[in-house]
């Protein structure tokens, strides 16, 4: 009887502790998430997001390419995207050749959206 009273205490601590305590947040009930999940409007973080354009020009080969599909390369902290892989390579490997003369057009600046 007493194992039994031992092991009842210990079991109904760990509840405790994992539904108010240090559990809660792993089960997502703590520091008010709840209340986020519950309400109406989609929660998407904190600040401005950025949202990539529809289309962009491939600055290799110059051609229109949809940014979902698209390869994409991060030069001075702008996107540039590529229609292929092998695009991609040749920007990578001497980008200014293709922004200084390139057939494609200098990125536009993003677009930003609150969410």
């Amino acid at each position: 009887m007493e194992a039994l009273l031992y092991f009842l205490f210990w079991a109904g601590l760990i509840f405790l502790m994992m539904r108010f305590g240090c559990g809660a947040h792993v089960m997502g009930h703590g520091h008010g998430r709840h209340r986020a999940r519950d309400s109406a409007e989609p929660q998407t973080g904190d600040g401005p997001r950025w949202v990539p354009p529809e289309t962009d020009v491939d600055p290799v080969c110059g051609k229109t390419v949809r940014t979902d599909d698209a390869k994409s390369s991060v030069h001075n902290g702008l996107v540039y995207y590529l229609c292929s892989r092998e695009c991609r390579e040749r920007f990578e490997a001497a980008p200014q050749s293709y922004l200084e003369t390139g057939a494609g057009q200098l990125p536009k600046p993003a677009a930003h959206s609150q969410g």
